[in-house]
């Protein structure tokens, strides 16, 4: 799956296209390196999301297509 339509379904950022221009900008790095919007995230990846005050930091545990407000949370888990 792309990386902005993960971001997207995980509710990590609202909209794809947001998350979009933040890979654009260079503020999203999956394991270290800046990432683009197609880059194919798979489970193991660290996304670091450098928006906003503090940084996100996440580990990708499973990539689905479709996820509920209750099921987004069970995609990732928050590292920093």
């Amino acid at each position: 799956m792309r990386l902005d339509k993960y971001l997207k379904v995980t509710r990590l950022i609202k909209r794809r296209t947001v998350a979009n221009e933040a890979c654009d900008a260079g503020k999203i790095t999956v394991n270290d390196k800046v990432a683009r919007a197609s880059y194919d995230v798979k489970p193991g990846d660290v996304i670091q999301i450098n928006m906003g005050q503090k940084p996100l930091k996440v580990k990708v545990l499973n990539v689905s297509e479709y996820a509920t407000k209750e099921t987004a949370a069970d995609n990732y888990v928050v590292i920093e």
